[in-house]
């Protein structure tokens, strides 16, 4: 029987650009609570959310339409929201588009190797 070793995903982060918009009400990160944050990523399309954002960004921060997420746009909204009031991603007002990043420092800082599980975690379906 021979052992498969799989690396480890690469997080990926871009650099903040200059004059982005104030970011939406959100903890700071002395607020960052294990709790909340695990209850938000309990939800398998927020934890899919937070993985696609680690590991497949193109830019510093994505709309919605990005995910390709076949979902009511009320129900994404939930998703979202639920993300950036749990500390786990940080969400900015593009006119009538937000736009979302994970907050990979800050939760680094609270809780190290937490967004290395998240990353390595398989989907379901994947191949």
């Amino acid at each position: 029987m021979s052992a498969t070793v799989r690396q480890a995903p690469v997080v990926k982060v871009v650099p903040e650009p200059e004059n982005l918009p104030d970011p939406l009400p959100e903890p700071a990160v002395g607020e960052l609570r294990l709790e909340t944050v695990l209850g938000a990523l309990s939800d398998p399309l927020r934890l899919r959310i937070v993985r696609k954002l680690l590991l497949e960004s193109e830019a510093f921060d994505h709309s919605c339409g990005w995910f390709g997420l076949d979902r009511p746009k009320s129900s994404l909204t939930h998703h979202f929201k639920a993300l950036r009031e749990a500390g786990v991603t940080r969400q900015r007002q593009y006119g009538l588009e937000r736009r979302s990043h994970v907050r990979v420092d800050d939760l680094n800082a609270r809780f190290p190797g937490l967004l290395d599980l998240v990353a390595a975690w398989t989907p379901p379906d994947a191949p």
